[in-house]
């Protein structure tokens, strides 16, 4: 039986806007990226590892968009 603690959990929303990216790309990400964090699936919701998207995103830095003035 798998065991989890739900405090390290994130939903797609709560990823979303922990890696500071729409919903639409969590998704995106899910299917496209190469080690990009795997979610859990627990009954219909997509549960991610918090600690695991955080190390993600150290990794990958946001990109910088070029100011306009």
């Amino acid at each position: 039986m798998l065991t989890m603690n739900i405090d390290e959990m994130a939903t797609t929303e709560q990823a979303a806007e922990l890696l500071g990216i729409k919903v639409e790309s969590v998704y995106i990400y899910v299917r496209r990226l190469d080690g990009f964090p795997q979610p859990t699936k627990v009954g219909r919701t997509l549960l991610f590892d918090r600690q695991g998207l955080l190390d993600w995103r150290a990794a990958h830095p946001r990109r910088k968009r070029p100011t306009t003035e």
